[in-house]
């Protein structure tokens, strides 16, 4: 599972960021790193250095599938770690979501079928 940081010019992003998304990536979405090729993280500061209260740091989480459409999921808080954490936190809700019911569709299609087998041709000689 590749992880791509990306942040604006508001968001410092040093290593100890970076260590810290990965961890609570790698933490989050493990059992899901067989599905996941890639996940871009975007950080921002919507509104700079405006403002100091609020929910502005936002972080958009964008998984990429094996063979899927990739799905995103956005999370604004007031802290880049709380944006952080609660997007992971949607994103394996989400990913759980999807990949149970892409199991579920591929255990029916393999399930054992009970109906009466058809009678076989006599052999004609």
């Amino acid at each position: 599972m590749q992880i791509q940081i990306n942040s604006d010019r508001n968001i410092q992003a040093d290593e100890r960021l970076a260590e810290f998304v990965r961890e609570t990536l790698k933490s989050k979405l493990e059992r899901f790193s067989d599905h996941i090729t890639r996940i871009e993280v975007h950080l921002s500061d919507e509104n700079s250095s405006a403002k100091q209260e609020g929910n502005d740091k936002r972080c958009l989480l964008e998984a990429r599938l094996q063979g899927m459409d990739p799905m995103a999921v956005t999370e604004h808080a007031a802290a880049v770690g709380q944006a952080v954490s609660g997007a992971a936190d949607k994103l394996q809700r989400k990913l759980s979501s999807v990949i149970g019911k892409l199991r579920d569709k591929q255990s029916r299609s393999v399930s054992p079928d009970f109906s009466e087998p058809e009678p076989a041709e006599p052999e004609q000689g």
